[in-house]
């Protein structure tokens, strides 16, 4: 029976163990802050489970465009008034992710996979060190995620200065929140806790929001920001935050200066590679410390595998659950194909949220791959106009003469659902043609994805 020991017990290491059990392998998963990681108990589930609550404001608060009126808190013409309990909030948050957590402990353990608490270490390929025991293994799986990168200059203090991972622990909603940090977390918080009821300022490095998105979709969720009230300072970066008697001050590289109760510094992640003994056991780390592997999550030692954000391949749970997987089918002698990052589906929880597939409209106008685009507006779709839906729109990207699907873009409610149609169509090399003769439900959202396709296999190349 092969020996697995898995170091690491979030996406990468538990999806991984429960293959390895299925192949009959014997499983060994050490975590040392509690099962399902970073990504269930402070990152992934939690901000999500944030997002659904201020998602629900948003449409308490425009519920009179349905002609649902609220008499008590809404008086004539004026937005209906929405509180929120943040401390009710987070102790929700919390107490889902701890039930996460031990559900999948739970499940691990039905496998027959030994759950260990404790840092881990290798001391050589084949031997794993947890305090003062020692694992043997034939097989090691590496994946221990990553942490907040943290700023000298803003160094946080959990209090007024925070990561996302301090969030969960205040008392009152911030009055005057500063979000530092445009990518997909710092726009997807900003978007939350302004929904929430705090005023909030984006400062943004960038021209555009999320600068590593699909431009025209950036641009959407910019004008529903400020819509929205949010204040984004654009082409420019903090310096420096500093505690101030009653908030926090932000010095930005422009010389001015933005005054909150709180800012939030979302300025990249950090891998948990440091202390165990990687280097020492011959494993390769990359540019700023992430684990090298291959496309079938090998190290550069024969038996040590790698999976997750500590490699730095593309920080999703989703790709940190497959990389974990190729892993144990590689190493248990399972026929396996290596991770086709172009597959990968992604979205943006924000509201709208922003979800993509595939390869970009960027790609299509540098010249890099021959394709066509068609964009549909939500605002021409049905069920969009039912339900007062105005912000968005459907992009499909196609091959220029075979029309083979080759990516997407959705913008609008529920995109991260509307996305696996397109996710299918690129995994699966379908074309347009297959798209366009496949049944959608009318009034429904998806309805774009399939009259888009429609669009693309009308029109002639150019």
């Amino acid at each position: 029976m092969t020996k697995v020991v898995i170091i690491g017990g979030g996406p990468g290491g538990y999806e991984a163990a429960l293959v390895a059990a299925q192949l009959g392998a014997d499983v060994t998963v050490v975590e040392r802050d509690g099962i399902g990681g970073s990504c269930v108990l402070t990152d992934c589930v939690p901000s999500k489970s944030l997002i659904a609550t201020s998602t629900r404001t948003t449409y308490v608060r425009e519920s009179a465009e349905l002609g649902i009126h609220i008499p008590e808190a809404e008086a004539e013409g004026c937005v209906p008034a929405v509180e929120v309990d943040i401390h009710q909030v987070n102790g929700r948050i919390k107490r889902l992710a701890r039930a996460q957590s031990d559900d999948t402990r739970a499940r691990l353990i039905k496998e027959g996979v030994e759950v260990v608490s404790g840092e881990a270490r290798l001391v050589d390929p084949h031997i794993v060190a947890v305090g003062e025991r020692r694992v043997h293994a034939d097989v090691v799986l590496l994946a221990t995620g990553a942490h907040p990168r943290e700023l000298p200059t803003a160094k946080p203090d959990g209090e007024r200065i925070l990561t996302w991972r301090h969030l969960y622990d205040l008392e009152e909603l911030p009055e005057r929140l500063i979000v530092v940090g445009s990518g997909v977390t710092g726009a997807e918080f900003a978007s939350a806790y302004q929904a929430l009821g705090s005023d909030v300022t984006l400062v943004s490095s960038r021209k555009l929001v999320m600068p590593t998105q699909d431009s025209d979709a950036a641009e959407v969720l910019e004008d529903v920001f400020a819509r929205r009230g949010m204040t984004v300072l654009s082409q420019t970066r903090a310096e420096s935050v500093v505690r101030t008697e009653d908030g926090v001050r932000v010095t930005l590289s422009d010389g001015r200066t933005v005054d909150g109760s709180h800012c939030l510094m979302t300025v990249g992640m950090i891998p948990n590679t440091d202390g165990l003994g990687l280097e020492e056991a011959g494993v390769r780390l990359g540019d700023g410390g992430f684990v090298e592997v291959d496309r079938v999550s090998r190290t550069t030692v024969p038996g040590v595998y790698a999976a997750g954000d500590c490699t730095g391949v593309n920080m999703l749970a989703s790709v940190a659950a497959m990389q974990g997987r190729i892993a144990m089918w590689h190493a248990l002698g399972e026929a396996v194909a290596p991770l086709q990052l172009s597959t990968v589906a992604s979205t943006v929880f924000t509201h709208p949220e922003l979800a993509a597939v595939g390869v970009s409209e960027d790609d299509i106008r540098s010249g890099r791959v021959d394709g066509r685009v068609v964009t549909l507006p939500l605002n021409t779709n049905p069920r969009a106009k039912m339900n007062e839906v105005r912000d968005g729109f459907v992009k499909l990207i196609c091959r220029q003469h075979t029309g083979i699907v080759l990516g997407g873009v959705i913008v609008g409610p529920r995109a991260s659902e509307l996305i696996l149609g397109v996710s299918i169509a690129v995994q699966q090399r379908l074309t347009v043609d297959d798209l366009a003769h496949t049944f959608s439900v009318y009034p429904s959202l998806s309805g774009s994805v399939t009259e888009a396709a429609r669009s693309l296999m009308l029109a002639s190349p150019e």
